[in-house]
């Protein structure tokens, strides 16, 4: 019997960090892509089309935000919920992300992979 498992991309340059939090989601039962970059990241929401995307900020060729605002004006990818994981906290960060269509916005080292696992379920049904 194939099960139709929900997807998660995760857009994260570090391979410790996105295979950590893969870990993690996939003993939820979640399928789990990585993208090392933005460009590849943006590729494989297109390909994909996952029920999540966890997206780093700081990434080579195209930093979290552009991505973001690619991902909000493309008709297939738009509707995704995109949650920032990321090591800056600052206020205008937050503020940006709201801004472009984030649907949250983590910081890093204020959670574990399992309560980044847990914390997913509120945006896959």
């Amino acid at each position: 019997m194939a099960e139709n498992k929900k997807k998660i991309l995760i857009i994260e340059d570090d391979a410790t960090i996105s295979n950590m939090y893969k870990g993690s989601l996939e003993k939820e039962g979640y399928a789990v892509v990585i993208a090392p970059d933005g460009e590849e990241g943006l590729k494989l929401a297109a390909r994909e089309l996952p029920n999540l995307i966890l997206l780093d900020i700081i990434l080579p060729k195209l930093d979290g935000f552009g991505v973001l605002e690619k991902l909000k004006i493309d008709a297939a990818t738009k509707g995704i919920a995109v949650v920032m994981l990321t090591n800056l906290g600052q206020d205008e960060d937050r503020e940006r992300g709201k801004k472009i269509g984030t649907a949250d916005y983590w910081v890093k080292a204020d959670f574990t992979p399992a309560q980044v696992s847990e914390k997913v379920k509120k945006y896959i049904k």
